[in-house]
């Protein structure tokens, strides 16, 4: 037979929900429309694009000429485009009824605003379960695109990935194409002869074979030092230049034509997966630390070529164990997904429970329930993004239940108290609600409040992030160096609040904040006993625990009251068995986060009112009853207040990570700790008030976010 191969270019273009302006622009800017300049006048030339929801709704609302000119390309056959979850989440982490959902909101997108039939998709990350095939051919897609690695661990060489698969699950069929690890590498980071090369050996080996390139479009262009390689370099032009003089034997296509006109390759079963990094990141530090290392150890033996398709890293699921944070945000959404299909059940408005689900699955976006090299669960921005989506959704659903008299009336006053396995441990938490707030409360984890939403702006006050070791954190690491790995700083629990310490006399603030700090006491982390109270219009929710500091035995109750109508939430401490003859350093850590520091309209004020620093400074005040965190921007001011003088220290938490710039520190939270010296009365007993109050201007920047391309599906 002659000698061809046909060659899919397949293009994956994203940006997360959550994401700067001035970054969809830049990506824009610098690598999808240039991308299209230089591809416009190659007219042989035909490709797959795939663009995530967030980034099609962007660009169709800031650049309309972008999607004019896809609709060009598309009638032409140049292009076609694949469909996929519209915003982005990783398909195995959802629901099945959410798999289907996100996946037919993309099309009905496409559909309407591009004019075209989708038939295939992109899968995020490539990650891969085998349950998902089921779901996706009930979707109406019939293809997508996995890495040749998936197949790999499946047992198939190179020689056998000339061509797409058929997968089945539950008597239901997709095609699979395997995307060319080689490929990726190469484009468009080798010189163009020798991704030609590569081709032609395959077409000289496997005459009519089919090759596909999967990647991220963001590499010609946004990808570091891409931009000037891609573009002013030539690299772009060069390779289209090269398909274009090997057409004879070097047939570009797009996935669909090569599904309408050959027949798969054979069929396959494919593991759980995803590409060979992602595999290694899911895993904890010190395993994936060992992985690398045993796996640069054994490289050069000749029996690791055999082995190394069978050495995977971790599985994607376990992020939600590596990065607690993770599972909060992923708790939360699930808890979010059965009370849509509920109020669905129930008969709810159709129109309130659409907006609803667009809430819900701008929240399931993947980008911020894990981390690989870059950003991802450390990006504040992103993990606020993903709260206020699910807050947004929450609040909307409860309206609407509210509507059928399932539950308060709409618009009235109200407070409630529930309890639930909400986090998947095996745990009671508690969550305590009225119109201001919803407080989640893990009394089996030193009866700690570790989601605080306000309901108005869509904000978790405790989207924060604890700081531990990565990787890269070594002085070793390529590009970082001794200063910067000495600068980070880990911590033993996560940063949430109402967290009891006990510590030595003389800790001072810098040793608490620099993480040097012994703990005296065994209540942060341990189990309370919990009660819930109702009256007509308030909820307490009442924790005790008999632990011990200093050796000696102490019991503490923390009483959390919410009122119905009430921006304000008190805690009330009672110490027992307190020793009368010595003082013992007790602490109570709260953190907030949310308010970004560095700036001067976010910072810390005084009972005065008076401005004591920015928010990201560190604050020591002596026999002080009250602290305010103010962020201007956001329009919020949280107050807290004691009802006796208590030392207040205040820092930042800064987590050190890799960015596109380097090795640098990203503000999490704020830590506020009331501390005291406390002695027990006559009776052994030591109690304090505190009361939180948050307060949100009228001229606050954040506000209920626009909603485009809105579909009410099925």
């Amino acid at each position: 037979m002659t000698p061809s191969v046909n060659l899919c270019l397949v293009l994956h273009n994203h940006q997360p929900i959550g994401n700067f302006e001035g970054v969809f622009e830049q990506a824009y800017q610098e690598s999808y429309a240039p991308f299209l300049d230089v591809f416009e006048p190659f007219e042989s030339l035909a490709i797959s694009l795939h663009t995530s929801g967030p980034l099609m709704q962007w660009i169709a609302d800031r650049h309309p000429e972008y999607i004019d000119r896809l609709r060009l390309l598309i009638d032409a056959g140049r292009v076609e485009i694949l469909g996929g979850p519209i915003y982005e989440p990783i398909l195995t982490m959802l629901p099945s009824r959410d798999r289907i959902g996100q996946i037919v909101a993309h099309t009905a997108w496409i559909e309407q605003h591009l004019g075209c039939r989708v038939t295939g998709m992109w899968t995020p990350e490539r990650v891969w379960e085998p349950s998902l095939t089921a779901d996706i051919a009930a979707a109406g897609i019939g293809y997508t695109v996995l890495d040749d690695g998936h197949f790999h661990a499946a047992g198939l060489t190179d020689n056998d990935l000339r061509g797409y698969f058929v997968t089945e699950d539950a008597g239901q069929i997709i095609r699979i194409f395997p995307g060319s690890e080689r490929l990726r590498y190469t484009i468009p980071f080798a010189e163009v002869a020798e991704t030609i090369d590569f081709c032609w050996q395959v077409a000289q080996q496997h005459p009519g074979a089919v090759l596909t390139f999967g990647d991220d479009g963001e590499k010609f262009g946004s990808w570091p030092e891409t931009h000037d390689h891609v573009y002013r370099d030539g690299w772009l032009k060069s390779f289209f230049q090269a398909l274009v003089e090997n057409a004879g034997w070097l047939k570009s296509r797009t996935l669909a034509s090569v599904v309408a006109q050959t027949s798969a390759a054979g069929k396959v079963y494919l593991p759980a997966g995803s590409y060979r990094e992602m595999t290694r990141w899911a895993l904890p530090t010190i395993r994936q630390q060992e992985l690398e290392a045993a796996t640069e150890a054994v490289a050069d033996s000749e029996l690791f070529e055999p082995l190394r398709p069978f050495i995977r890293g971790g599985f994607w699921s376990n992020f939600r164990v590596k990065y607690g944070e993770s599972n909060e945000m992923y708790a939360r959404m699930i808890g979010v997904s059965k009370k849509l299909l509920a109020a669905e059940e129930a008969g709810a408005d159709p129109s309130e429970l659409a907006l609803a689900r667009d809430h819900l699955y701008r929240g399931q976006c993947n980008c911020a329930y894990w981390h690989g090299t870059f950003g991802g669960v450390y990006l504040p921005h992103l993990r606020n993004a993903i709260f206020e989506h699910l807050i947004r959704a929450d609040t909307l659903l409860d309206t609407a239940i509210a509507k059928l008299g399932q539950q308060h009336p709409v618009a009235a006053p109200f407070v409630t108290a529930s309890s639930d396995d909400y986090d998947f441990d095996l745990m009671q938490e508690v969550r305590l609600d009225n119109e201001s707030y919803s407080l989640w409360v893990a009394p089996g984890h030193g009866g700690r409040l570790y989601e605080w939403d306000l309901k108005r702006i869509g904000v978790n006050l405790l989207a924060s992030m604890q700081r531990r070791p990565e990787p890269y954190h070594s002085a070793a690491a390529d590009g970082v160096s001794a200063a910067a790995a000495d600068a980070a700083v880990y911590d033993r629990f996560p940063r949430k609040s109402l967290m009891d310490h006990f510590w030595d006399p003389r800790v001072t603030l810098a040793d608490v904040a620099d993480g040097v700090a012994m703990e005296r006491g065994d209540f942060v982390d341990l189990p309370y006993t919990a009660k819930l109270r109702r009256g007509t219009d308030r909820v307490q929710l009442q924790m005790r625990r008999d632990g011990n500091a200093w050796g000696l035995p102490v019991t503490i109750t923390k009483a959390v009251t919410l009122l119905a109508g009430s921006d304000e939430l008190t805690v009330t401490y009672l110490l027992e068995h307190l020793p009368t003859d010595r003082e013992l350093h007790f602490a109570v850590e709260m953190n907030f986060a949310a308010m970004p520091a560095g700036a001067d309209d976010r910072y810390f004020s005084d009972a005065d009112g008076q401005k004591l620093g920015q928010l990201g400074e560190r604050i020591d005040l002596e026999a002080a009853d009250r602290l305010a965190l103010n962020d201007q921007w956001l329009g919020l001011t949280v107050d807290l207040r004691l009802d006796r003088q208590s030392g207040i220290w205040a820092f930042p938490v800064e987590t050190y990570s890799q960015s596109v710039d380097g090795f640098e520190p990203i503000h999490q939270s704020v830590c506020v700790m009331p501390h005291w010296s406390v002695r027990g009365d006559s009776a052994g007993r030591w109690a304090v008030q505190m009361t939180v109050r948050s307060a949100v201007a009228a001229s606050g920047h954040v506000t209920e976010p626009r909603v485009r391309g809105l579909e009410v599906v099925g």
